[in-house]
């Protein structure tokens, strides 16, 4: 059991029981701390307060209530430029939602920059959409049995060099 010095408060650590200025500075705090994160809210409330009771005891005198609001909107300034300075760490193994309710480790979704595009190749309309003219007659070329010119033979060889280049690029 918890004693109190107020036997009608059953919380002994009741904001409803500060007086004077430290009611005050809740007072000051409590209108600040909705601008942060409500996991934060408590953390930047004591904050501050404890700012403002630093500031009371530097000065040796009370603290009037516009400088109050100056110091509050100071923590809160100083708290979120904390918080956009912190690195944004993301693990590997960390589950991701991929889809229809199933998850993956995020380390399985980056793309390998070696590995070919399988279902590029299958789909040979869309390359062909994207394809120049004269590889398309080429191919036919091929296709049909006929043999290529140097100059075809050339074209075909720097399109592939091309697209190697591209694929295995590291």
């Amino acid at each position: 059991m918890v004693t109190t010095a107020c036997p009608q408060d059953d919380n002994p650590l009741s904001y409803d029981r500060l007086d004077g200025e430290w009611l005050v500075w809740y007072q000051v705090a409590h209108r600040f701390e909705r601008k942060v994160p409500s996991p934060d809210r408590a953390d930047i409330r004591h904050s501050i307060i404890l700012e403002l009771a630093m500031a009371r005891r530097r000065d040796g005198q009370p603290i009037p209530i516009l400088r109050a609001y100056r110091i509050a909107s100071l923590t809160i300034a100083l708290y979120w430029r904390k918080e956009k300075r912190k690195p944004t760490i993301l693990s590997l193994d960390h589950q991701v939602n991929v889809g229809e309710g199933d998850t993956a480790e995020l380390m399985s979704t980056i793309a390998d920059d070696k590995a070919m595009d399988i279902s590029a190749w299958i789909d040979a309309k869309t390359w062909l959409l994207g394809c120049p003219i004269r590889l398309v007659q080429i191919a036919n070329k091929k296709l049909a049995g006929q043999s290529l010119t140097n100059y075809e033979r050339l074209y075909l060889y720097r399109y592939r060099k091309h697209e190697n280049q591209k694929m295995f690029a590291s």
